[in-house]
């Protein structure tokens, strides 16, 4: 199995930034693509940023664009997310996601393992 760690949450003050880190470990392939996805109480799970097997490509939720960057270390096994310009609609669980392919998908149901989640919780 392939197992996804979060980290990097927290509560912030609206206009602040935070990075999330997400360790994959387990029966992984080089050929794959990362996601992150977000989930507010009474809500449903939203995208929010996902990337190729390379790092090359990206794709963001439009609501997130210019504040949010995902990127990844592949020599480390390790995905990131770095959230600026926070607001307090950003307060949610945030997840990362796994995908057995190297092309990007907002699609959760494209995603076959997904970490534990981090909360996030912006201030205004």
């Amino acid at each position: 199995q392939v197992q996804l760690i979060e980290s990097g949450g927290g509560l912030v003050q609206a206009g602040g930034s935070l990075r999330l880190s997400c360790g994959v470990s387990g029966r992984t392939i080089y050929n794959n693509a990362m996601g992150w996805f977000r989930q507010a109480p009474g809500k449903e799970r939203e995208f929010v940023a996902s990337i190729n097997w390379s790092g090359h490509t990206t794709d963001y939720l439009d609501s997130v664009k210019g504040r949010f960057t995902i990127s990844r270390d592949n020599t480390k096994n390790t995905a990131y997310l770095q959230m600026n310009s926070l607001k307090p609609e950003d307060t949610a669980n945030y997840y990362c996601a796994f995908r057995y392919s190297g092309e990007i998908t907002l699609d959760s149901r494209e995603y076959q393992y997904w970490g534990q989640g981090t909360q996030v919780t912006v201030s205004s």
